[in-house]
């Protein structure tokens, strides 16, 4: 019996509400050993007010040591194991802005980048070009024709793109072409088993046509694919949680997880301050809110660590507009931990804050990795993170006589 069959059989109805804060990245390191983390140098006067009336532990999004990519970092907070619920970036990214992907399809997560004269990456995110100079062209590789295949290609935002693949004889076990590095050209696709050899001969001649086409472009002259994948099945938050579930995210890969797994997206924002007006406006309607912030996990990923003080800094101060609402239940926590020292999504534990009546406080006076190590939550799957959830809303009844 999993988590599932157990919360399936347990969950209560009942008026209580569940907001979920996701910092993205929001775990980081110090710079220097007797130094502060991100979290730790920002000033977080209504997290650390939070700290003293709820219960902190370090949750782990798949297992010890392994760095989790977003969508098993969501997949975990969301309570699905994200090793038996695998689903690859391109299907969230696709979903996300509301491509509705078929049986037998391939979704393809991609990135403008910038080539120089010999092919070899200089900028793996093609300056972060702007989202109106490069959705004309994501467009523009609509061109792109290979027999026998049905080609789409939509614009995500800045460098995102979406390439969806439809024909006979495509499965999505192929590598993702991003080197993760610059001075080297582009990987040619490699497919990991022989169901999904056409697909990686499709997205080699994708690509040599796309660069043509790019050809007059100096920032955004080359692409790389990440997240080759077929559509997901998965349960729905109202089969196994009895929630109805409600989603504010800006990225359109994080408005992708949370609807398949059955979330309702809700409206459409662009700032921190706007998802809070939606779920200020759409209080009413929903028994669980998922707000998903990017911003610590970007200026993670760029290294630079003052950004991300600063935008932790950012999300601190909308907490009081939620706490207004008085939620019975408020989690804040992180899909995974993006250290601006390793520039990258990382294995560490992910701090986790959680609020309600009738949690047991374990003390704490500050939000921080260092005191989530000893906070009362302890390390814990981050799975677990949604019955901890759901008992502390009152919607799970007791397991046996």
């Amino acid at each position: 019996m999993d988590i599932h069959d157990l919360t399936r059989s347990l969950h209560v109805k009942n008026e209580s509400k569940i907001v979920m804060l996701v910092a993205d990245g929001l775990g980081g390191l110090p710079q220097s050993a007797d130094g502060q983390t991100e979290l730790e140098a920002a000033k977080t006067p209504n997290l650390d007010a939070l700290a003293t009336q709820g219960i902190q532990g370090a949750s782990i999004p798949v297992k010890l040591g392994i760095s989790p990519g977003s969508g098993p970092g969501h997949l975990g907070l969301f309570g699905y194991d994200p090793i038996q619920y695998l689903i690859g970036r391109g299907a969230l990214e696709a979903t996300g802005i509301g491509f509705e992907l078929q049986q037998g399809d391939v979704a393809i997560r991609c990135n403008f980048c910038t080539l120089d004269e010999n092919g070899n990456i200089t900028d793996r995110r093609a300056g972060r070009i702007a989202s109106e100079d490069s959705a004309p062209l994501a467009i523009r590789l609509r061109e792109v024709s290979i027999p026998g295949i049905k080609v789409f290609v939509e614009p995500v935002k800045e460098h995102r793109f979406v390439v969806v693949l439809r024909g006979e004889g495509l499965a999505g076990e192929v590598d993702d072409t991003d080197p993760q590095k610059t001075g080297v050209p582009p990987l040619a696709p490699h497919a990991r088993n022989d169901a999904s050899q056409r697909t990686a001969e499709v997205a080699a001649e994708f690509t040599r046509q796309a660069v043509e086409l790019l050809s007059d472009q100096k920032q955004a002259n080359g692409l790389t694919m990440r997240g080759f994948a077929a559509r997901p099945q998965l349960p729905s938050y109202e089969e196994v949680y009895g929630l109805t579930a409600a989603a504010i995210a800006v990225y359109p890969m994080y408005k992708g997880l949370a609807r398949l797994v059955g979330m309702n997206i809700v409206g459409q924002a662009q700032t921190l301050a706007e998802q809070i007006d939606l779920l200020e406006k759409h209080w009413e309607e929903y028994d669980f809110f998922f707000i998903h912030y990017k911003y610590t996990d970007s200026t993670g990923e760029d290294g630079n660590f003052d950004a991300k003080v600063a935008r932790t800094e950012d999300f601190d101060a909308i907490i009081p507009r939620v706490t207004a609402l008085n939620p019975d239940v408020l989690i804040v926590t992180g899909d995974h931990s993006t250290p601006s020292f390793l520039k990258s999504h990382s294995w560490h534990p992910v701090p986790t804050l959680l609020v309600s009546d009738c949690c047991r406080p374990d003390g704490k006076q500050a939000f921080s990795e260092r005191e989530c190590i000893t906070g009362g939550l302890g390390h814990f799957e981050a799975k677990y993170l949604m019955s901890l959830a759901l008992a502390n809303a009152g919607k799970l009844g007791k397991f046996g006589a």
